[in-house]
């Protein structure tokens, strides 16, 4: 099956709800007065599923490959990210389980997208 719109991609809707889950959790006090953390965390976890989109649009298995590589990146931010939240006590463990148990997903998910596209050429 052709995927016509990133939309339909599972790794962008599963990105999509570890940011919604990622914005939830940092609403909350005190998580939510700690602009820097709160913030950043949540660039980087929008910055995974724009990364999947603007790669999508891109015409070229290099061009998708480099975004699909920066949303891999996003993504390992937010986990590290997340360690520091949950010993700051900003997120619970059993809150740092289960984003921490997407960002694996979305992770091997990236990692089979990126390996799908091929080998880069040489130049």
């Amino acid at each position: 099956m052709k995927i016509s719109r990133f939309e339909d991609m599972r790794v962008w809707q599963k990105s999509k709800d570890l940011a919604l889950r990622v914005y939830r959790a940092s609403e909350r006090s005190p998580f939510s007065r700690d602009w820097g953390l709160r913030d950043q965390i949540r660039r980087a976890a929008v910055s995974v599923m724009s990364n999947i989109a603007e790669g999508f649009g891109r015409y070229t298995s290099p061009e998708v490959r480099r975004f699909v590589s920066i949303a891999r990146g996003s993504l390992a931010e937010v986990q590290s990210q997340l360690y520091l939240a949950r010993d700051l006590g900003y997120i619970t463990e059993q809150e740092h389980r289960a984003l921490n148990g997407l960002c694996f997903e979305i992770t091997r998910m990236l990692a089979s997208l990126h390996t799908s596209l091929g080998p880069p050429k040489s130049t």
